[in-house]
């Protein structure tokens, strides 16, 4: 096997951490396999194993008959356009999220199917050629995989640095990794056709997507750090006789908006997948800053005195140093921000004359102005120690009446473009 040297030694190396990772994986049932990255991590293993049998029997052509080499070099081919097909939507999932309509999914995987025709079809003219340091293939079938490995990292290029701002710096790392391999080898292969280097592109892709995104004992860490903070959320909601629903209903109404603002177009370039899971893991936070209130006046079944709501009004730029303190050392400097403008700047106003900053308009964070809807609708939907629920129609209308004055107006159209699955949400998180 002196000519598939470097394929073999890929293998071992992605074998190895595929092991790793399902073995890892197994040790906690609460972490979620991605499962276009178990697809990915099945599907390098099979390209590798083409890859290192066509670099045998394209070196031993005297030996090895003609229709095997052809076949399995069509099999090799078709297993690199799988693998960079299902990268490309793995990386897009893991950062802004695979496309919600049939028609842009199709026309997404169209090279690649078209690529893998052209392969198939195209296999009886594939040459084969002499080299100085090894033997190598090429002809249509060849070119047509060559050209949608730059069609895609074309496409990644300009897909993620759209958006780079608004990626997780984790995800920017494997990011990096992915195009600058693809970027590197593609050049380089196609100067000098006989290196045969795609098995290495394979391995150092699987590697940094799993140190950076897919390493099980980090997303562990992660689970642990998101449920300490949830449970502090829930200690304080707590102490003004909630049970825990506030928060989880909350959480769920915000999600609600970030998506159908997504789907409709509005915000493109801040509402990625990474902006709308730290608003739903930030959104327990937002009325943190209530543990600095005393429970006096939390608790009070009736209506606050001006010096009480004023000391009540304090627990928004109290969250928002709570916040700072106490998520110091938590690595995802994204969702600490997130985190931080949802506790301190959910009482703003769009007109300017809320708290505790006096801000307006776009002045607010996106995060903050969808929290506010989400806050006020649950003040008002819920039985609170000094007054009944209100109906649902009442709560909507409230919501309707603040348009252009306490919200933004197109958040209000969205909230209300959205009841039915508002009022789902509210009946299956109710106390």
């Amino acid at each position: 096997m002196e000519y598939a040297k470097l394929q073999l030694a890929c293998l071992v190396l992605v074998i190895y951490f595929a092991a790793d990772y399902y073995r890892e994986s197994r040790k906690s049932s609460r972490i979620r396999q991605n499962k276009l990255f178990k697809y990915l991590l099945f599907l390098s293993i099979v390209s590798l194993c083409f890859d290192a049998l066509t670099a045998y029997t394209v070196n031993h052509l005297d030996t090895v008959s003609d229709f095997l080499n052809r076949f399995l070099h069509m099999l090799y081919l078709i297993s690199v356009d799988t693998c960079i097909f299902v990268t490309f939507q793995y990386m897009l999932f893991v950062t802004e999220g695979l496309p919600d309509s049939k028609i842009k999914r199709i026309l997404m995987g169209l090279p690649y199917i078209l690529s893998v025709a052209v392969v198939v079809a195209n296999m009886q003219s594939l040459e084969f050629r002499i080299g100085e340091v090894s033997n190598y293939s090429m002809g249509i079938s060849a070119y047509t995989c060559f050209a949608m490995v730059v069609f895609y990292t074309v496409w990644a290029i300009i897909a993620f640095f759209r958006r780079w701002t608004y990626i997780g710096k984790g995800k920017r790392a494997s990011i990096v990794v992915y195009l600058g391999v693809m970027i590197v080898i593609t050049i380089y292969q196609a100067f000098v056709p006989e290196a045969l280097l795609t098995s290495f592109a394979v391995a150092i892709i699987i590697i940094g997507i799993y140190l950076n995104l897919e390493n099980p004992d980090i997303k562990e860490s992660a689970l642990y750090e998101h449920e300490m903070i949830m449970g502090f959320a829930t200690l304080v909601e707590k102490r003004d006789n909630s049970t825990g629903g506030h928060i989880r209903r909350t959480r769920q109404y915000v999600e609600l908006i970030a998506k159908e603002l997504r789907r409709q177009g509005h915000y493109k370039k801040i509402l990625t997948k990474d902006y709308i899971d730290n608003l739903r893991l930030a959104a327990p936070m937002h009325d943190i800053g209530k543990i600095a209130v005393p429970d006096a006046i939390l608790q009070k079944p009736g209506r606050l005195t001006d010096e009480e709501f004023e000391i009540m009004k304090l627990h928004a730029q109290e969250g928002g140093r709570i916040i700072q303190e106490t998520l110091e050392e938590v690595d995802d400097e994204d969702y600490k921000v997130m985190a931080y403008n949802v506790a301190r700047y959910h009482h703003e106003k769009w007109n300017g004359r809320g708290y505790p900053d006096g801000l307006k308009e776009y002045e607010i964070p996106l995060e903050a102005r969808i929290m506010a809807i989400a806050d006020v609708f649950d003040a008002v939907s819920e039985k609170r120690c000094y007054r009944d629920a209100l109906p649902l129609d009442e709560c909507f209308a409230i919501i309707e009446e603040g348009r252009g004055r306490d919200f933004e107006p197109l958040l209000v159209d969205i909230f209300l473009g959205i009841r039915e699955k508002v009022e789902e949400a509210h009946y299956k998180f109710a106390k």
